[in-house]
């Protein structure tokens, strides 16, 4: 039977690939064939993802690299491309929460961080892979969120939000310029994932901003307060990078469980 899921001629790229939603993103790509080249900041993190895709029976490569660093994520892109002699999926994970606080209390160097990994990292990665791209054709990927998109009620995210928004107009603007290469780029917008992005999170005086608010009782009717998983979010990468998606590219697609429709 056919797999029309099948990535096994393909190579991926996955930022934040060591843990997380990168590390679902791995594991759902690897189980339907995709060589994968994993990118993050801590060698040991992604040796041990690494070897979880190795038992799945396909090749990976590990790549140290900031994000935020133009030179380190080129030479992440050019690198995958030397082991592998090509690139067909880009999945531009990487993020942080980073300091959530004030806008008065909030400083030009902690928005500036937030900013340099979430959305510069963004750029770069998509910068550096479409040379690569280009000569086949391939997929892009970008996780946002729901902060910055459709809810505003997380006081204090105002750097976050500001990078996930930004993550999405450039998304939209790449997918019709790189159209013509048959580059689709979409995004992914998640709610909440049981991660470990909150040990990146720093919040300083959130509650005092606040502002009250009456939403509708209960939460989404489809799961309640239960958060979502980083396989769902991968399944979710993997329908977006395959041939099940192939007239999609410029679309942001939610996956929170509808929370965010009823909570703003």
């Amino acid at each position: 039977m056919n797999d029309p899921l099948n990535l096994s001629n393909r190579v991926a790229l996955i930022t934040g690939g060591a843990s997380g939603i990168g590390k679902g993103a791995a594991l759902a790509f690897a189980e339907h064939g995709a060589r994968l080249a994993l990118v993050d900041v801590v060698q040991e993190d992604l040796d041990k993802v690494a070897e979880e895709v190795r038992r799945k029976g396909t090749q990976v490569e590990t790549f140290v690299a900031d994000v935020s660093d133009a030179d380190q994520v080129r030479r992440a892109c050019d690198g995958a491309v030397e082991k592998f002699g090509r690139l067909d999926i880009v999945y531009a994970n990487a993020g942080v929460n980073g300091v959530w606080a004030p806008i008065e209390e909030l400083s030009p160097e902690e928005f500036d961080k937030t900013i340099a990994i979430n959305l510069r990292g963004t750029f770069l990665t998509i910068k550096y892979a479409v040379p690569h791209l280009r000569r086949q054709g391939g997929a892009v990927v970008v996780t946002s969120s729901v902060n910055g998109t459709r809810t505003f009620s997380n006081t204090g995210a105002t750097a976050y939000s500001t990078s996930k928004a930004g993550q999405v107009a450039m998304a939209k603007m790449l997918a019709v310029e790189l159209g013509n290469y048959g580059i689709r780029v979409n995004v992914i917008c998640p709610g909440a994932i049981s991660t470990n992005i909150g040990e990146n999170t720093e919040q300083r005086d959130v509650d005092q901003i606040k502002v009250p608010a009456e939403y509708p009782e209960g939460t989404s009717s489809l799961t309640g307060s239960k958060p979502g998983t980083i396989d769902q979010v991968g399944q979710l990468a993997l329908f977006l990078v395959s041939d099940m998606a192939a007239h999609i590219t410029g679309e942001v697609v939610y996956i929170d469980a509808g929370s965010s429709l009823v909570v703003g």
